[in-house]
């Protein structure tokens, strides 16, 4: 008999919903072996967002977090592009004759999906060739790991459109991965910042082929959906929360977060593939 608890199948109902047989009404899916990739599919236009693709997107990653089969997610561009930000057309347009309350009803759901980004425990691998612009380049800045190519344009776009560089987080989360000042040059001049800049200033945790990406990108989540996938939940929880932790909170909330650890049996297989000098073999358990 297993020493392991059964899950409590009430328990389980309400908080575990795979996401196998998922279908996409504005966007494409696909899960395989755990790495489940999403495909911003308008390619003609450079995969453009709508209120609907807006929505849908938010609304997913929201489910990501119930989902134990989605260890990691690569978010990509069809047709030689990442994103080229709200469509002008059904987003821009349409914006300009709203009030206030529904200004503010679409800033918030945009806001949302970068907080359900952050929120679901999968870390998320950005694959990013071509125009990555305005809500693109939040996407990008919002996923965990960033792959891209020399030719990207990568642009936080929005003072071009009179608009504050304060858009979806990007004042907050920005400056952290790529300093203050860099932040700062990016959000007031809306300036595109080239592939091979992206990887010096750190945007890009990596460079790729165009014809390589989305292979170096899966490639990438394959490894991290093959590690100990619960204890990588915890490090992207700690990534985001510590950052409004002083040093000595930090400590502890790791503490607490390495303890929890240490209890799973992935720990356990890992202790144990080291006795028999074998490779572990993690379930995310």
């Amino acid at each position: 008999m297993s020493d392991t608890p059964l899950l409590d199948p009430a328990l389980q109902a309400g908080n575990r919903r795979p996401l196998a047989g998922y279908e996409a009404r504005h966007f494409l899916w696909s899960l395989n072996d755990g790495v489940a990739t999403i495909t911003l599919n308008r390619p003609e236009r450079k995969n453009p967002l709508t209120f609907d693709s807006y929505a849908e997107l938010r609304d997913l990653f929201g489910q990501l977090r119930h989902a134990p089969d989605v260890h990691v997610v690569v978010l990509v561009g069809a047709g030689g592009n990442f994103c080229s930000g709200g469509d002008v057309h059904e987003i821009i347009g349409p914006l300009v004759r709203l009030k206030a309350p529904e200004l503010l009803m679409f800033t918030r759901m945009t806001g949302d999906l970068v907080k359900a980004m952050r929120a679901c425990p999968q870390p998320i691998v950005a694959a990013v060739d071509g125009v990555c612009a305005g809500a693109g380049a939040i996407m990008a800045m919002a996923s965990d790991l960033r792959v891209g190519t020399a030719r990207s344009k990568t642009a936080f776009l929005f003072n071009r459109v009179g608009l504050a560089g304060c858009d979806m987080g990007a004042c907050a989360i920005l400056p952290r991965i790529v300093g203050q000042g860099r932040a700062s040059d990016l959000l007031y001049t809306g300036r595109s910042m080239a592939g091979e800049e992206a990887e010096r200033w750190g945007f890009f945790n990596r460079l790729s082929t165009p014809e390589a990406l989305l292979d170096d990108a899966q490639a990438l989540a394959r490894d991290l959906a093959a590690g100990p996938t619960f204890a990588n939940g915890l490090t992207k929880t700690m990534l985001h929360q510590e950052w409004t932790m002083g040093i000595d909170q930090a400590i502890e909330a790791e503490a607490q977060a390495q303890a929890l650890c240490m209890l799973t049996q992935d720990f356990n297989r890992a202790y144990e593939a080291f006795v028999a000098r074998q490779k572990p073999v993690f379930e995310g358990n």
